[in-house]
């Protein structure tokens, strides 16, 4: 069985987070093309807000502390 390391988890969310930002989009058009904008802002910020969390393990729980300023 593999071993959590949050770290490693917290540090590929950040690099997720910079992939996305820096990914271009693609050569679709009209609604298609929205949603792919809407999708990579989705996915910008759910993977930025893990990438900047915290993490202490509490009562056998892992618990991510993500600041929402």
């Amino acid at each position: 069985m593999a071993q959590l390391d949050v770290d490693q988890l917290i540090a590929r969310f950040q690099e997720r987070a910079e992939a996305v930002k820096d990914r271009g989009v693609p050569p679709i058009e009209g609604s298609g093309r929205q949603a792919f904008i809407e999708q990579a802002e989705n996915d910008f910020m759910d993977y930025s807000l893990i990438g900047r969390a915290t993490w202490a393990v509490e009562d056998d729980s892992l618990v991510l502390r993500i600041p929402l300023r």
